[in-house]
């Protein structure tokens, strides 16, 4: 069934991995997509997707243009895809009368340290955390700092600048790595707000989840727990695998589910997708981070929905599609088969040369897709200056030992020739630098 009549706003960045799946999903589904991208406003639309062009890092304004450019046009729901855009489709989904979470909630979500605040005050597990400035670096003996302890920027996402710290030398030491991040220009051109501050918290131990969930009139349905089988214990953070179902008892999946529905409901988010994180250990279900939108890169292939075994399935992206237009479909349940998918680390920085055993890896059994998205001969960063994965590798079977077992195997097969990047002057700073740090 073809729906001609439904428009929906798909706020994005332009060069967004999820952008081509929702195509597809809005395509199946007979929808209009209408985009709006932070590309420069004064090229001739050169991806020809008469996409409205804004700047995320003004999002009151992003939402303006947006109002001004469908003024007298009918638009039924709205999306976002990444931390960046979901604060301009807040304040443009206020400004056009359509569900979606109130701007105050995803501003919220935009910050660690307000996030953090408000789990505190809802009575959630929350660790010691502290914001310093970046400068001058200050003196943890000065500011009591106990160990272990986490250091992050306030704004960024995908555990990009996030370090351990075990004893001062490597907190001074974090502290000036993180400084270095916030101020190189790639990270000072998204102007993201709070890059003169860190905030450092107590380190949590435990294991991790994610979970994908979707928020309807305030209410949160989980659509999957995702288990994180590497453990996540630092000095840097980089995530590699999701398996899902989760092989966690039943108890505490119950009290995950309860935590993440209190974390939203504390939030204040009310209609769309969310992504979350928590550690489990002998204290509870702590919460780190609720995200207002969708899985991010091309892990959402790792979902699938059905209503039974004579249903045809559908991926997450048409589910999103579904719920943001009220189509029905929105409420399938995922299907029970295991599955999960791989986010290919980046074992260094410098300049990605070759990739070789992609179709040995495709070949191991219970693989069904492997996606390598960084280009050849480009730059890449290892974490935690980096953001971006080498691509990703996806599994499905009748249980979770075996989806692990699988993507662990096919990344192995994979062999990547990464050499040390030439020092270039940076055309901002004029500095000499090499291009991965």
């Amino acid at each position: 069934m073809t729906h001609p009549s439904k428009r929906l706003l798909l706020f994005t960045a332009k060069l967004g991995y999820q952008t081509r799946s929702f195509e597809e999903a809005a395509r199946k589904l007979g929808v209009q997509l209408v985009y709006v991208t932070d590309r420069c406003h004064q090229l001739e639309d050169p991806w020809g997707d008469q996409a409205i062009a804004v700047h995320f890092e003004s999002p009151e304004t992003a939402a303006y243009l947006v109002m001004e450019a469908l003024r007298g046009q009918d638009v039924s729901g709205i999306l976002a895809l990444g931390d960046r855009p979901a604060a301009a489709a807040a304040y443009a989904a206020r400004g056009l009368g359509i569900r979606y979470n109130h701007p105050a909630a995803v501003e919220a979500c935009r910050s660690k340290l307000r996030m953090k605040e408000v789990f505190r005050d809802a009575g959630l597990n929350v660790p010691w955390l502290r914001k310093l400035p970046i400068d001058p670096i200050p003196e943890p003996l000065l500011l009591g700092i106990s160990y272990p302890c986490v250091l992050k920027p306030i704004s960024l996402s995908a555990s990009q600048g996030v370090v351990r710290a075990n004893n001062r030398e490597e907190f001074l030491a974090a502290a000036t790595r993180i400084r270095r991040l916030l101020k190189s220009p790639e990270i000072l051109a998204t102007r993201e707000p709070n890059l003169d501050q860190l905030l450092v918290e107590g380190y949590i131990p435990g294991r991790e989840v994610a979970i994908e969930g979707l928020v309807t009139d305030g209410v949160l349905n989980l659509l999957a727990i995702f288990d994180k089988p590497d453990p996540l214990e630092g000095p840097y953070f980089e995530e590699t695998i999701y398996v899902t179902p989760s092989r966690l008892p039943e108890s505490v999946q119950q009290a995950i589910e309860k935590c993440a529905k209190d974390a939203v409901r504390a939030l204040g988010l009310s209609h769309g997708p969310i992504h979350s994180e928590f550690r489990i250990n002998e204290g509870g279900v702590w919460p780190l981070e609720v995200a207002p939108r969708p899985i991010g890169g091309l892990c959402a292939r790792s979902l699938r929905f059905s209503f039974g075994t004579g249903g045809q399935p559908i991926g997450l992206e048409e589910l999103l599609v579904c719920h943001a237009l009220e189509i029905p479909g929105w409420n399938a349940p995922r299907e029970p088969s295991s599955s999960g998918v791989m986010m290919i680390p980046v074992p260094k920085s410098g300049v990605l040369e070759a990739v070789s055993g992609e179709e040995i890896a495709r070949s191991v059994p219970c693989i069904t897709d492997l996606a390598i998205t960084a280009r050849l001969h480009d730059a890449i960063a290892a974490w935690p200056d980096g953001a971006s994965y080498l691509g990703f590798i996806f599994a499905r079977e009748d249980t979770p030992e075996k989806v692990e077992h699988a993507l662990r195997e096919a990344h192995d097969k994979l062999s990547f020739s990464i050499v040390p990047a030439l020092p270039v002057e940076h055309p901002a700073t004029r500095r000499m630098t090499n291009q991965t740090n």
